[in-house]
């Protein structure tokens, strides 16, 4: 069984931007394209999207946790609603958190064995028609 792997974070001004990559979600409506600051460290992944006040549409945030593993997350010092995309190692998304609750420290699980979690702004799911199972597209999935 995977160790679970917390998100937990300390205080401190926003980081500057991570590397910036492509994301595509295949989704029943169609292809969806995002542009992620890619995290692949503990210091990153710990900072998040914390003390950000907005998140345009079509950006955010993809959390490399090198290997399948239970992860969870909360939103302590983060002020805007997020969705978060639990996703397996082959690509598959295993769970969706919607609208996140700002400056929560409510855990948030993966729910399961993830490679990544993908943050977006609230309601981007929704408004898109992203659900559980569909698959994304980036290096860090493979293709099974």
């Amino acid at each position: 069984m995977a160790a679970a792997f917390v998100v937990f974070a300390s205080l401190g001004a926003p980081a500057p931007a991570a590397e910036t990559q492509t994301l595509e979600i295949a989704t029943a409506n169609g292809v969806h394209s995002f542009a992620v600051e890619f995290v692949a460290n503990d210091t990153d992944r710990a900072k998040g999207l914390m003390f950000r006040r907005e998140l345009p549409e079509g950006q955010g945030m993809l959390f490399d946790f090198q290997r399948e593993q239970d992860v969870a997350m909360w939103m302590q010092n983060t002020y805007i609603p997020l969705d978060m995309l639990f996703i397996n190692a082959d690509g598959r998304i295993r769970r969706i958190a919607e609208n996140t609750k700002p400056l929560s420290t409510d855990i948030i699980p993966s729910g399961g064995p993830v490679r990544g979690v993908l943050e977006v702004i609230g309601g981007t799911a929704r408004k898109f028609g992203i659900k559980p199972g569909d698959r994304v597209a980036h290096p860090i999935f493979s293709r099974r």
